[in-house]
């Protein structure tokens, strides 16, 4: 029985990057010799075992054959006759198919080393085709791995393309599609992930939606351009998936508030989107103008912008939407900004109106909705007052 680390705990180490995850391939095993060791056996589809100790997942060597469509739809062989390089062979990338012996000692049949000193990622072999999923992975890691110089090579590319035209992406399901798409929106350059599914046709399939909004342009500059831009500062100023996916979409408002609110609605439905990131998407398309403009609104608008916001019972919500309007303001409008007033001064009015406590508002007698009212009116005088006093300094 031989143990090797694969997969990517390997590439990572070889491209002197931090190691979270570890993964095992165990090869001239049986689930029988596992069990006696001590492991304990997790695996359903294939022999997939917990470390007794270190809780690692050790799965044994197999072979894989496509028995049906989708990513699903495989039959897995696992024996003892089953050997590393077959094992390497089902892998994606060639980058992710190096295995470690415990030793040290690297066996790289496929020539995933080259293609890391090369920056490129390239599939193992045409079983690449078998697995639709592998169209997400692969922009996934492009836009991981962009940082690092990393391309895509033009014949994986190709089979991506290909994967697409045979429609194997509609045996995706959503939660699949969002976990890939989750994935990339946290990682460096997720406007790297988009831009490849549309390469290959594959954002047409998913994500209708963006394709159209990427098709269309604000009369100067195309919207795929304007996204990504917004797309990459926003990563600058926040790991918040929330908010990365409501800068996804912001600019789906520019054709009606109507149309917005129903592209992000139907793709936040279909890909089966978290409600948080979802609101905060629909929130921001129709309020970031407002933000922008904070500085000539009235008291009073000030306090419905934080009603519309629910702010008071979700006041992450103004740190997020200010976020999300410095990333446009900074990409968009004004690329050579060195920050944002209009964020601050969002921050400063909501403080401020949250000082206005409602139990004042109840001792002075007012009763049922009028409690809401004065407390509105209270809390809007308040702005008035500060703006008045920003405005003569």
């Amino acid at each position: 029985m031989d143990i090797y680390l694969v997969g990517g705990a390997v590439r990572d180490a070889l491209l002197g990057l931090p190691v979270s995850d570890r993964d095992w391939v165990v090869v001239g095993a049986t689930p029988e010799m596992m069990l006696a060791r001590g492991y304990q056996q997790v695996g359903r589809d294939f022999p997939v075992f917990l470390h007794p100790d270190t809780r690692e997942e050790y799965a044994l060597a197999r072979t894989e054959r496509k028995t049906g469509a989708g990513y699903t739809g495989f039959a897995c062989y696992s024996a003892p006759d089953v050997t590393l390089e077959d094992d390497l062979q089902r892998r994606d990338l060639t980058i992710n198919a190096i295995a470690q012996s415990v030793d040290g000692t690297l066996h790289d049949p496929y020539h995933g080393a080259d293609d890391l000193k090369n920056r490129v990622l390239r599939h193992v072999s045409a079983a690449f085709t078998e697995d639709p999923l592998r169209v997400l992975r692969v922009a996934r890691f492009a836009a991981r791995f962009a940082p690092q110089g990393f391309v895509i090579a033009p014949e994986t590319l190709a089979l991506m393309s290909a994967i697409t035209q045979q429609g194997e992406l509609a045996h995706l399901t959503a939660e699949r599609v969002w976990k890939e798409t989750e994935k990339a929106l946290n990682s460096p350059c997720p406007d790297i992930y988009f831009a490849v599914l549309r390469d290959c046709g594959a954002l047409a399939v998913l994500f209708p939606e963006l394709e159209a909004l990427f098709s269309a342009t604000d009369g100067q500059t195309g919207y795929d351009i304007l996204t990504a831009a917004l797309l990459r500062r926003t990563v600058l100023l926040t790991d918040s998936t929330d908010i990365r996916f409501a800068a996804l979409c912001l600019y789906l408002s520019c054709h009606s508030t109507a149309e917005e609110t129903a592209a992000i609605q139907k793709m936040s439905e279909r890909l089966r989107v978290p409600n948080p990131a979802r609101d905060l998407a629909l929130l921001a398309t129709r309020d970031y103008r407002t933000v922008h403009d904070i500085s000539h609104l009235a008291a009073d608008d000030i306090i419905a912008l934080f009603d519309s916001l629910d702010a008071w019972r979700k006041p992450e919500r103004i740190t997020q939407l200010a976020i999300l309007c410095e990333a446009d303001y900074r990409s968009r409008i004004a690329p050579d900004a060195a920050d944002y007033p209009q964020g601050q001064l969002l921050a400063e009015a909501f403080s401020l109106a949250q000082l206005v406590a409602v139990k004042p508002v109840i001792e002075a007698g007012f009763k049922g909705a009028d409690i809401k009212a004065e407390l509105t009116r209270r809390r809007a005088e308040a702005i008035r007052v500060w703006q008045q006093k920003s405005r003569s300094s």
